[in-house]
């Protein structure tokens, strides 16, 4: 029986492009650095476009903040003919400060979803497949849409769900105060988390792609995925009603769910 013969890791009947086209090894020090990189890259970034925002922090969190709560920039401070307005409520001085600051930054979290994906992508590229390649590139701008999707499914559907039920659960009680800090940290926490959330079936579909796994593995432990969003969604969802860790565990589980009923139905992975 004729045995083929390896040529630069591939063999002789074996097309050249099944195998990684830079594929060599590196010292594990060279790999951190490279690691390091990449991360500082997306940090400085984020930064960067927080810094271009930033000068524009204060229309941003009146137009977040108007969308959810009653009132307007000139209905407060609140006057009589304006009881019902929310008027945010600063507590402390570096309230105001820091909410623009959070206002900034979940655009620079926003751009640097997709750009983190990107240099993934370039620190993982030499060992990457032909295939496995043009898949990661996808990626990216789909990283883009899904962030932006995720952030609008925050704004339209689940804070004015969120904000109604405040509101209405604490009329008969008591008149909110909203604090400027606390609240619209919830606002930009929420978006920011369904910007990242959004994110579950890029990477499903981006693993089974590329063979990490496979649909029928992530189905038989789908329990653990269950179990681990609940957490995941009650440990980074502030919310002491429970309603928004609900939501999101509930989102987390259908979108990683829907990845897999997709992936059933056209017969992938």
């Amino acid at each position: 029986m004729a045995e083929s013969t390896e040529t630069g890791g591939t063999t002789a009947n074996e097309p050249a492009d099944t195998a990684p086209l830079n594929d060599s090894e590196m010292p594990l020090a060279d790999h951190i650095e490279e690691m390091v990189k990449r991360l500082g890259i997306v940090i400085v970034a984020m930064g960067v476009v927080s810094g271009v925002v930033f000068p524009f922090a204060d229309d941003l969190i009146n137009f977040i903040w108007y969308a959810f709560l009653p009132g307007s920039p000139t209905a407060c401070p609140v006057t009589a003919d304006q009881a019902s307005a929310a008027c945010p409520y600063v507590y402390d001085p570096l309230a105001l400060v820091l909410a623009r600051l959070k206002a900034a930054s979940l655009a620079g979290f926003v751009v640097a979803l997709p750009l983190f994906v990107y240099q993934t992508y370039r620190f993982m590229r030499p060992g990457l497949y032909h295939k496995e390649r043009r898949y990661y590139l996808a990626a990216v701008p789909t990283s883009l849409v899904f962030a932006i999707i995720g952030v609008g499914f925050a704004f339209f559907l689940v804070l004015p769900v969120m904000f109604n039920y405040f509101l209405g659960y604490s009329k008969p009680v008591a008149e909110i105060a909203f604090g400027l800090g606390d609240t619209f940290g919830l606002m930009t926490l929420l978006m920011g988390f369904f910007a990242l959330v959004f994110q579950i079936p890029l990477f499903v579909m981006l693993a089974i792609m590329m063979g990490l796994t496979t649909r029928a593995w992530l189905t038989s432990r789908r329990l653990y995925f269950w179990g681990g969003f609940a957490g995941v969604a009650f440990l980074f969802s502030p919310d002491p009603t429970g309603m928004a860790p609900i939501i999101v565990a509930a989102t987390m589980i259908g979108l990683f769910e829907g990845t897999l009923l997709l992936l059933r139905w056209t017969g992938r992975g």
